[in-house]
């Protein structure tokens, strides 16, 4: 069956690091016309963070422009996102999505999600 699992988050000071993986399985990742990352912080609704279509075309949530990086290995079933300069407002549980369509920023376009990982970033 398809399934999608996040790993990666954790406790990490403002200014730090962290890349999230994203494994796919069930179908090939190429598969996917579109890959997603979102995060929900505690109290807050879903928002879009991040977007890498199959052929490689980008787009992020204007906070996170320039700070995160989101690719895709289709040899290896893997999405990541590279978590830069970290801010106490990126704190938030992160979440893997898949697509079959070109449409980024809208969630109810994503068929498939993951369980999500939590990401808190301590000033």
């Amino acid at each position: 069956q398809v399934q999608l699992v996040e790993s990666g988050g954790g406790l990490v000071q403002a200014g730090g690091s962290l890349r999230l993986s994203c494994a796919a399985s069930g179908r090939p990742l190429s598969s996917y016309v579109t890959m997603g990352w979102f995060r929900q912080a505690p109290g807050l609704e879903r928002e879009f963070v991040a977007a890498i279509t199959r052929s490689g075309y980008t787009e992020y949530l204007d906070s996170v422009q320039g700070r995160f990086t989101v690719s895709r290995d289709n040899a290896k079933n893997m999405v990541y996102l590279q978590m830069n300069s970290l801010k106490p407002e990126d704190t938030a549980d992160y979440y893997c999505a898949a697509s079959y369509v070109s449409s980024y920023r809208n969630g109810a376009s994503y068929v498939y999600w993951g369980q999500g990982t939590q990401v808190t970033v301590s000033s």
